[in-house]
């Protein structure tokens, strides 16, 4: 009888390594502590580890390039010399492209930034390398970026275009195809994505704009109700309210200092399911506190795994109505690089709150989802002290070792599982139990595997394939 392996999903992309991603965000931690005191050159250095040992990382990428925009004071054009200077980190890009070395080009690509962030070659360079690393979302930064200094570079906007329509954002996208129309009117592919993407935001319009809309009509009171049917003159002397965006946005602009009033409005963005406006705001203001906010970069990484989680929702909706193989494989890419994301989401919580059993939880989970089951392990073993989770984590840790073909120790963590469950028939129960007795009947140990398939039985008989598995079981004792 075959001994299945626990499911997994395809592993995609993978994580790199815990003890790497600690040296990483260590290094983040200090970078951020020397840009907090103004000095942008340490902090680059610091940045600059972070961004070449993963380049995936958005959240990396956006304070490695602020820091060096707020160096040269937004001056749009970096150092006097940049022209001069970086003539060696392009000709490096430029080989490193030939070569399909992506690591290579985001190591020369930080050292041409470092000199000009502005400089739209290496800009594109830095995105072209993240799309073949799998990381959509930092190809749209650097692009963005490259777009903020040259809005009208046609391709550029075309670059944009194409990866904002992988990413769901269909109006930005459009709005990219619409400026390469005005620079070429004759422009066939333009005209064409317009039309197409037109009709596709109508057809995989989901409920964020619906949930923005109804928000906005009780921001501005909406149009029925008491308020629609009060005489002229009761209307008239009653001041309209300024709706509280307009308020916040005032705010900020009185007192760009003020951290709280970016808070409160990327809240208020966010609980209208307006993402990109939140995460906007929440870069502004990590830039305001000088990046060494703790509140503003929680909040900004809460919004971009919201905003991720929502692009995969599009990715997902588009190849569950298309199942086209391009649809079908972008979704499990996009699946795959969510994945990535909380896997970050949680190794800098867990830098923050070492002892949080929970962040240690989600975080195995995550690692196994990934295929990183030695990570993994450690995970779900620095999780053990969350006595409600007991039971799941020890199934968890089962099914890791079961993968690596640790198998003793796979069955002691499915045979706690099952105890840590009581007597309720939980899924969590009938899971381990299951587990158990396969196991078991690929070790031949045929006792064993009965018991436990014979105990699931009685629990839930329709379970999966137990009661085919108890009559071969069967035979196979016949058999001996």
């Amino acid at each position: 009888m075959s001994d299945p392996q626990p499911s997994a999903e395809p592993p995609g992309r993978q994580p790199i390594s815990q003890a790497k991603r600690r040296r990483l965000q260590q290094s983040f931690e200090h970078g951020n502590r020397n840009l907090a005191k103004g000095d942008h050159d340490y902090a680059n250095d610091m940045f600059t580890q972070c961004v070449v040992g993963d380049p995936t990382n958005l959240i990396y990428a956006q304070t490695f390039l602020g820091n060096l925009h707020r160096k040269y004071n937004n001056n749009k054009k970096g150092s006097k010399l940049a022209g001069l200077k970086g003539a060696g980190a392009r000709a490096h890009i430029k080989k490193s492209a030939s070569g399909k070395d992506w690591s290579g080009i985001v190591k020369s690509g930080c050292e041409m930034l470092k000199l000009n962030p502005w400089d739209t070659a290496a800009l594109c360079a830095m995105a072209n390398a993240c799309e073949h690393l799998e990381s959509d979302e930092c190809q749209l930064f650097y692009l963005k970026s490259a777009l903020n200094t040259n809005p009208k570079d046609v391709e550029i906007n075309r670059l944009s275009a194409l990866a904002l329509t992988r990413m769901g954002d269909f109006d930005q996208a459009i709005a990219c195809w619409h400026r390469v129309e005005l620079a070429k009117p004759d422009d066939q592919e333009a005209r064409k994505q317009i039309a197409n993407l037109t009709v596709e935001k109508t057809i995989h319009r989901g409920g964020y704009e619906e949930k923005a809309e109804r928000a906005g009509e009780e921001l501005t009171g909406g149009a029925s109700g008491s308020s629609a049917s009060a005489a002229p003159t009761q209307a008239a002397a009653v001041e309209p309210e300024v709706p509280a965006e307009e308020k916040l946005e005032l705010a900020i602009t009185r007192a760009p200092e003020e951290i709280s009033n970016y808070l409160e409005l990327a809240e208020l963005y966010a609980s209208h399911d307006r993402l990109a406006e939140a995460e906007k705001v929440l870069l502004t203001a990590q830039e305001a506190s000088g990046g060494g906010d703790l509140t503003v970069r929680e909040r900004l990484e809460d919004v971009q795994v919201r905003r991720a989680r929502q692009q995969l929702d599009v990715a997902e909706r588009r190849a569950q109505q298309e199942k086209t193989e391009e649809a079908i494989t972008l979704a499990k890419r996009m699946k795959a690089e969510f994945n990535h994301r909380e896997i970050e989401f949680y190794v800098v919580r867990l830098e923050r709150s070492p002892s949080d059993a929970s962040l240690h939880f989600e975080l195995g989970l995550r690692l196994k989802r990934a295929g990183k089951y030695n990570d993994a392990i450690q995970s779900f073993q620095a999780a053990r002290s969350d006595v409600k989770r007991k039971a799941q984590i020890h199934l968890e840790l089962g099914e890791c070792f079961h993968h690596i073909k640790q198998y003793k120790l796979a069955m002691t963590n499915y045979r706690s599982a099952v105890e840590a469950a009581g007597e309720a028939a939980s899924e969590t129960k009938k899971s381990a139990l299951y587990r158990s007795g396969v196991l078991a009947t690929g070790l031949k140990e045929l006792e064993t595997a009965e018991k436990c398939l014979t105990e699931l039985a009685d629990l839930d008989f329709g379970y999966k394939d137990v009661a085919d598995r108890l009559d071969k079981l069967a035979t196979m004792r016949n058999n001996e």
